[in-house]
């Protein structure tokens, strides 16, 4: 069958079809780079969407995270306080140091350090301006302010959520018999540092969170609590406590005996230098941190 349509060599464009095709050519090319170039603008510019406060987190912690999901300079949180105007307990004179409540928060284009810090104590009294909380404090003979603080504790010093109540107890038995408090936490906060182990010359540093020589408790919390902390400081377990000491994970040792806490304490420092051990031989795998003794 014979076909009517040219052969491939005797296909002619006229000059108006050759202009016509460079130009569709033209926006089919600038198209091609353009997209990929849009969507490099897309993933720069891009901010992530939530921001993560653990519990636990102090509140240096919590700036430095705002910054790096901002997107701003290192310190421009911290920097914000004195015009953030913070709707604080009187109690706090003006520091959100326990009320910066660990939870996901939404970050937008519209999201400032400011807006977040303000999110963060808004949840903070939603869940502790609460008549039960009040009423929790109360029959503890303290205000809720002091029990954030008693929760700041329990949360830096309790090596499980099982723990808790009982770390609450101790703080509670050492308060009404007017002994010192003798939280390594409250040194590591002093000291603003992370460590298993606190020495005869960190126990004698000149700070108001210095539990080993002055009484009572911290004079602000030591940290953010989540909600298990705080209901254990308003709850805490029945006991004789005084004294405790996470010998290894999972071994948490409560006693009201200090010659037993002693024997404890060695346990502990026998692990510790076992897991100093491991480290330093080349086969060994990482040890597991422990908790600081109490």
């Amino acid at each position: 069958m014979q076909m009517n349509t040219p052969s491939r060599r005797t296909i002619r464009l006229t000059r108006r079809g050759k202009i016509a095709l460079v130009a569709i050519g033209a926006v089919v090319a600038g198209t091609a780079v353009a997209v990929p170039l849009l969507t490099l603008h897309d993933e720069v510019q891009a901010k992530p969407a939530s921001l993560v406060i653990p519990e636990g987190w102090r509140a240096g912690q919590v700036y430095d995270a705002i910054d790096k999901a901002l997107t701003l300079p290192a310190g421009s949180t911290r920097k914000s306080l004195a015009k953030a105007g913070l709707k604080l307990p009187s109690d706090a004179e003006g520091n959100p140091e326990g009320y910066l409540f660990p939870a996901t928060y939404p970050v937008d284009e519209k999201a400032t350090p400011q807006s977040l810090l303000q999110f963060m104590v808004d949840t903070a009294d939603r869940k502790f301006n609460v008549a039960p909380v009040a009423a929790g404090a109360q029959r503890n003979a303290m205000n809720v302010y002091q029990a954030v603080t008693i929760a700041s504790i329990v949360q830096a010093e309790a090596a499980t959520k099982a723990d808790m109540g009982k770390v609450a107890r101790v703080v509670f038995n050492r308060l009404a018999a007017g002994m010192p408090l003798q939280m390594d936490s409250t040194i590591n906060y002093a000291m603003n540092r992370n460590t298993l182990r606190t020495s005869s010359d960190d126990t004698r540093i000149d700070s108001p969170y210095n539990s080993y020589q002055r009484m009572g408790l911290p004079p602000t919390p030591i940290d953010n609590p989540g909600e298990d902390a705080m209901r254990a400081a308003l709850n805490p377990w029945p006991g004789d406590w005084l004294y405790f000491v996470t010998v290894k994970p999972g071994d948490t040792r409560f006693t009201a005996d200090y010659a037993q806490h002693q024997r404890n304490v060695a346990e502990f420092n026998a692990e510790q230098q076992k897991s100093k051990a491991a480290k330093q031989s080349p086969s060994a795998a990482p040890a597991t941190p422990q908790p600081s003794a109490t």
